[in-house]
């Protein structure tokens, strides 16, 4: 377990570690070590949490709203980011948290032995990586050849 010194800095870290789920309290704290300074913890706790919201707004739902500005109404596009930004605060520090207590090495073994997973992933790494080298490559090739997959040319 950790301890809380009265050191801020590292109470605001953890809440912005919090933010991303990158650390969970709950499970990494005693109620002894949160309650040497309720007060002060939960404010730079907070303040952390709050810092890092700001910054993955500024860094996902502003570009994606001004973005939006550009193809549709400015409310269209206020509620578009707003959507597009507050179930990935919600689910990315899940993920990050579920991701973290993952066994990848049994994950990996799983998917290895699988000789159907392997094939499909194969097959769809080959069709991106021709996708993008064809763009880079040729524009109007990667056209034709994403109608090709599609099913739009006959």
């Amino acid at each position: 377990m950790l301890s809380i010194p009265n050191n801020p800095l590292r109470t605001f870290c953890w809440g912005v570690l919090h933010a991303i789920g990158m650390f969970d309290p709950a499970e990494q704290l005693t109620d002894e070590d949160m309650q040497a300074d309720p007060a002060g913890y939960r404010t730079w706790f907070c303040l952390g949490e709050v810092f890092m919201a700001c910054l993955l707004a500024g860094i996902i739902a502003i570009p994606a709203g001004i973005w939006f500005a550009g193809r549709t109404e400015l409310s269209l596009a206020f509620i578009g980011s707003g959507v597009l930004f507050l179930p990935l605060f919600v689910f990315v520090p899940r993920l990050i948290r579920y991701a973290m207590k993952a066994d990848t090495d049994a994950v990996l073994d799983a998917f290895g032995k699988n000789e159907q997973t392997k094939k499909v992933f194969w097959a769809l790494f080959l069709a991106t990586a021709g996708l993008v080298l064809a763009q880079v490559v040729d524009p109007v090739t990667a056209q034709k050849m994403a109608e090709i997959l599609a099913g739009l040319v006959p």
